[in-house]
């Protein structure tokens, strides 16, 4: 029953651009899921663009303007900082050191959180950086049931919409933990998963040495990198590495334009396991 109502619920979603409404508490209940899938079968789709599609249409449309039909990235050095697991109180710092270097990064928060904290989230989108769903309450989705992992993105995906108004593009599995299943989860959804090309473990170093270090060793062209706003020490080394990274040319942007001319489906995975 739960599959069953999962693909109608998903169909739903991408004619009508809502899922479940989550609560205060928490994710939405399985019972509410299904309330809502049956209450969706009498949406009438329109024109209504999420996830792959939302994910084409904003990379067909970068905030930069393209110089000889050449999108951003193709031109310039580029790297995606991403922050997981905020927005926290020291959020607001990395902002202001963002802003300082004009530098755009992608933010993969928590559902309960941005429900905590909706001013600060609507603060990082409106400052221009990428808002992507990582899940209500960071489990590792790869030991939850189909019904549970649908709960904790589409209750995320939900609050995030109520916030600032749009639909993440957007999804990063907590710890990395993916499998073909989730994969199949995640394409009923409508988000592509993004994974990292280097992880800094900033969590496990909390060192502003350290961290820095470990940043910019791995920096390279079109990079990906893992960090987290909710380690301080993380915040503190940012305006070092900014720097740094500046002096190597490269420009910090977030995701959408990292990913202009590439189409990423419902559910892949970027970038691929082993890069």
């Amino acid at each position: 029953m739960w599959r069953k109502a999962r693909f109608v619920m998903a169909g739903a979603c991408a004619a009508a651009g809502v899922c479940v409404v989550p609560t205060a508490a928490g994710p939405a209940t399985a019972a509410a899921v299904q309330a809502t899938a049956v209450t969706a079968k009498t949406v009438t789709a329109k024109t209504v663009t999420t996830g792959a599609a939302a994910t084409t249409a904003k990379a067909a449309t970068p905030a930069t303007a393209r110089k000889k039909g050449k999108p951003y990235c193709a031109r310039y050095k580029c790297i995606a900082l991403t922050f997981d697991d905020g927005p926290w109180p020291y959020t607001p710092a990395l902002l202001d050191t963002l802003k300082k270097h004009k530098a755009k990064a992608t933010f993969f928060l928590l559902g309960r959180k941005v429900a905590n904290r909706p001013e600060l989230t609507r603060r990082i989108h409106e400052e221009g950086h990428d808002i992507g769903n990582h899940t209500w309450n960071h489990p590792s989705l790869t030991t939850l049931s189909d019904g549970e992992v649908f709960e904790e993105v589409s209750s995320t995906s939900n609050i995030i919409n109520k916030t600032i108004g749009r639909m993440p593009d957007y999804m990063r599995p907590p710890n990395g933990a993916t499998n073909s299943r989730v994969a199949s989860l995640m394409s009923d959804l409508g988000l592509p998963q993004i994974l990292w090309t280097g992880s800094t473990l900033d969590w496990q170093a909390r060192d502003t040495k350290v961290i820095a270090k470990r940043t910019l060793k791995l920096a390279k062209r079109n990079g990906v990198i893992l960090l987290h706003d909710i380690v301080p020490e993380t915040v503190k080394a940012m305006p070092g590495v900014l720097t740094a990274l500046e002096k190597q040319h490269y420009k910090f942007v977030t995701l959408t334009t990292l990913l202009q001319g590439r189409t990423l489906r419902p559910g892949e995975v970027y970038p691929p396991r082993g890069r």
